[in-house]
């Protein structure tokens, strides 16, 4: 997942320490003019690193960040002040590099006294530098902890979400069909957790997702940070499974399950096929034709891989396929 590797963000304190201490041991190894030139630049080369490397180790969310995660991230944190964040503390490093090499200059150009003098202030310039930043890189740090446990869902890969009131079997269904090898994640936004289970056919992985909490109720009934987390599922689904229960055991009569339907396909774009199963059909004896494309039963096994199959045949997936030189 690509803000999974993202390393600890040091706090601007604890770099401050660490540039200043790391300076100290390198000036107790030389004298005069080398000492106060080798601790200057120890100084400024440890938080110029380091801030830099604060920025690089994100992605650059104009480029490198896959639609369906950028709206998922800005559901968690506020992307654009990150964004300004990351920028600042890149600031920073160059400003602390531009520091350095100014009183380096000017350490060599004096006498032992002065650079001791252009030392110290260079230390004060940069450690105020550090102190502008502070926010910067506890947000940052903040918002890597809050990115860092999303699910690992794969934008490349052809995805099945399953939509549905709860208690319709769509768990049931998705535990079924991925056997042992689906997973629980849980986004920071609910208590529940999303199952995200994969299968293959022909070779090709397809996900399957689980959407507890963002796709069982009413649009009126989601806050704004679940509303923004759907729409980062629209980037994300193939396909639509949108599971009926008509028997009407999950709690929610069929006209209610239907109308939540409708707002489901209202949400993604037109492009995107959606199917209508209805489970329990060893519970009620028919259901109008035109309100669903298939019926099954995951408790009794009737109809399972017909549904998955329907819904790989209906994402239409074609993998890229590596291309032969014509003229090899």
């Amino acid at each position: 997942m690509i803000f999974e590797g993202l390393p600890t963000t040091p706090r601007s304190e604890e770099l401050v320490d660490k540039a200043f201490s790391r300076a100290a041991r390198a000036g107790r190894a030389k004298r005069g003019h080398e000492a106060q030139e080798s601790m200057l630049r120890t100084a400024g080369n440890v938080l110029s690193d380091n801030l830099e490397n604060v920025v690089v180790s994100w992605p650059d969310f104009g480029f490198d960040v896959d639609p369906f995660y950028y709206e998922l991230a800005d559901a968690i944190v506020d992307v654009d002040r990150l964004r300004q964040a990351l920028a600042q503390v890149m600031w920073a490093s160059r400003q602390i590099e531009s520091l350095r090499d100014e009183y380096t200059t000017k350490v060599r150009n004096s006498d032992v006294d002065t650079a001791r003098k252009h030392r110290k202030q260079a230390f004060a310039r940069m450690a105020d530098v550090m102190d502008q930043i502070e926010d910067d890189l506890r947000y940052i740090g903040d918002s890597r902890d809050d990115l860092r446990d999303l699910p690992d869902i794969r934008p490349d890969e052809p995805a099945i979400v399953v939509a549905g009131y709860p208690n319709v079997g769509k768990s049931s269904f998705v535990n079924r069909v991925t056997r042992a090898s689906n997973e629980i994640a849980e986004y920071p936004f609910t208590t529940r957790g999303v199952q995200v289970g994969h299968f293959e056919r022909d070779h090709v992985r397809y996900q399957i997702v689980d959407t507890p909490g963002l796709l069982d109720r009413p649009e009126d009934e989601r806050n704004d940070i679940e509303r923004q987390a759907v729409s980062a599922l629209e980037h994300l689904a193939d396909v639509v499974l949108f599971v009926l229960d008509p028997s009407g055991d999950c709690g929610y009569p069929l006209d209610v399950q239907l109308e939540l339907r409708e707002e489901v396909r209202a949400l993604f774009d037109e492009s995107i096929p959606m199917l209508t199963v209805a489970n329990k059909h060893d519970r009620f004896d028919a259901v109008r034709a035109e309100s669903v494309d298939a019926t099954m039963s995951v408790t009794a096994e009737e109809n399972v891989e017909r549904v998955l199959d329907m819904a790989v045949e209906a994402a239409a997936f074609e993998p890229d396929l590596p291309t032969r030189d014509p003229e090899e």
